[in-house]
Formats: C-alpha cells, sequence, structure tokens
C-alpha cells in the first residue's frame, strides 16, 4: 500500500537540525538588537519595537561591526 511521502519527508532548517512536516523544528537566527535595559532574567531591546527578552531564551550573543547581534529562537524577535 502507498503511503503519502508528506509524512517521511524532512525540511532542512538553518543550523542543520531537521524534523518533519508534522513536527517542525523553530529556526535560530542571529538577530540585530540594540539593548535598552537589563535586569537579572530578561534584557529589553529594540529590534523595530521594544520587547523583553528572557535570558534563558538568549542562547549567544555576539558584537559583529559594531553592531550587538542575539542568537535567539525566530519567532522571539518577530
Amino acid at each position: 500500500m502507498f503511503w503519502p511521502d508528506i509524512f517521511s519527508r524532512h525540511c532542512e532548517s538553518s543550523n542543520g537540525r531537521r524534523g518533519n512536516l508534522i513536527h517542525p523544528k523553530e529556526r535560530y537566527i542571529w538577530a540585530q538588537v540594540r539593548v535598552l535595559h537589563e535586569t537579572d532574567k530578561a534584557v529589553l531591546v529594540d529590534h523595530g519595537m521594544k520587547t523583553w527578552i528572557p535570558k534563558l531564551r538568549i542562547y549567544g550573543i555576539r558584537l559583529k561591526n559594531n553592531i550587538f547581534e542575539i542568537y535567539v529562537k525566530e519567532s522571539t524577535v518577530g
């Protein structure tokens, strides 16, 4: 019996992680932000609009060409 191939296909995200169409993996991106305020648990950033991001959701930081970037899930910063 033929089973539709749509359930076995995989989609490739930007960082090499794989997920199927039913359970896709979240994409992670480097987002340029301007830090406005920091507390022990969160950072207020400006990325087109002011957003509080919990520090647990920030997976990396870097300063590239005098631009501050954070590594977060794509849905976190919009």
